[in-house]
């Protein structure tokens, strides 16, 4: 039975993590993530649950424990923002290297320099190639939803999972969610039987192993493969979610795109904002639509491009800069999918909200006044656009 209550996005991933009750968490604090961890650490003091919890010295030092920890067969968690993803690099890497099911909660926040304590997708972006899977969430509901579904995907295709919220937006900010109860969670992640451990001297591995021209391709393929097939099991793992909550959850939602000639494309909570805006002009007669990513890594570049190759006008919405000369990685991604299409959309490149620059209705109003314009006139005058920066 779902139990309806007021929760901040960090009290919720918090509170997924209870449920989940993890073997080991270990994690160092950082603005605006600090919450989830402390949250949870208190569950623990308070003995709620039995998970071992690490006090790191820094966020490289707590992914190093986490790690440690997955190769021994535990079921492992973690949380961190911007510099503290930033100072895990080395260690995301090794992470998906070794296909330890690590599941961290990671909330979006701009990365230094200048000094910026705010959201944008500057720190996960920059970490779209580490081989982590990575799962954007458009609110606290979908947060804590997420980090219940991440534990069953990681430990099906053995690589690591991020799922990010917007910091402060949705880490923050309270609204009205569904929690499932506590028995419902532990049936849905089950008992976590690790297929490989370093502490089974019956079955002994070799972890972390220098590996040279002889045999680093050869492992450098399984991983991609792994992260190749993996879209099919999140899939059928959101219908399994669905029948346990009555929530449903895909790659990608489809939000009035059917009939659509004009679409945003969003991450995060600038969908929800861009949904009010679809509203308000389908009231008004204008045929707009949304398509909302969920699932960032794998790229689910075919669904997109299918989704897509209707529509006539398409904006993409990039929360951090790429710095490739190019706009955003997002809008890289997007054109790469839709290049194999006979007929192909108009495509735009908005980046937006860096540094946690906010980003209202009558901004998203203005981009759909863009793309009716350059659906009218099939021409793109200025293919990279800034919202809301000063000139």
């Amino acid at each position: 039975m779902a139990k309806r209550v007021a929760m901040t996005g960090n009290e919720a991933m918090a509170e997924a993590m209870r449920q989940i009750n993890p073997d080991v968490v270990a994690a160092y604090p950082i603005t605006p993530a600090t919450e989830i961890v402390q949250i949870f650490s208190s569950f623990v003091a308070d003995g709620l649950i039995d998970t071992e919890f690490v006090n790191a010295e820094s966020e490289h030092s707590a992914m190093s424990a986490c790690i440690g920890s997955a190769a021994a067969g535990a079921r492992t968690m973690t949380s961190t923002s911007s510099q503290g993803l930033a100072l895990m690099w080395e260690m995301l890497y090794i992470a998906s290297g070794l296909r330890l099911p690590i599941v961290m909660a990671e909330v979006n926040r701009t990365l230094s320099a200048p000094i910026n304590i705010h959201c944008d997708h500057s720190d996960t972006m920059g970490a779209r190639d580490c081989g982590w899977i990575q799962i954007f969430s458009e609110n606290a509901q979908e947060a804590y939803d997420n980090m219940i579904q991440a534990v069953r995907i990681a430990e099906r295709v053995l690589l690591p999972i991020m799922v990010t919220t917007d910091g402060f937006i949705i880490s923050h900010g309270m609204e009205t969610m569904e929690l499932l109860n506590d028995d419902e969670i532990k049936g849905f992640v089950g008992e976590y039987k690790p297929q490989h451990s370093i502490l089974d001297v019956e079955n002994p591995i070799t972890v972390g192993a220098i590996d040279f021209t002889d045999y680093y391709f050869e492992h450098k393929r399984q991983q991609i493969e792994a992260m190749n097939t993996a879209i099919p099991h999140i899939v059928e793992i959101g219908k399994e979610f669905a029948q346990l909550s009555g929530r449903g959850y895909d790659l990608i939602e489809r939000y009035m795109l059917e009939d659509a000639e004009i679409a945003i494309v969003a991450l995060g909570s600038t969908a929800g904002t861009a949904k009010v805006v679809i509203d308000e002009l389908r009231e008004q007669g204008i045929k707009a639509g949304l398509l909302k990513i969920r699932v960032f890594r794998p790229f689910p570049a075919k669904e997109i491009a299918d989704a897509l190759q209707h529509i006539k006008a398409v904006a993409v919405m990039d929360r951090s800069a790429g710095l490739s000369g190019r706009g955003g990685p997002v809008f890289d991604e997007i054109l790469s999918a839709l290049y194999s299409l006979p007929v192909k959309p108009l495509v735009v490149n908005y980046v937006y909200g860096l540094g946690g620059r906010d980003t209202d209705m009558e901004q998203i109003q203005g981009v759909c006044q863009d793309l009716q314009k350059i659906a009218a006139e099939s021409l793109i005058d200025q293919p990279i656009k800034y919202l809301g920066v000063r000139e």
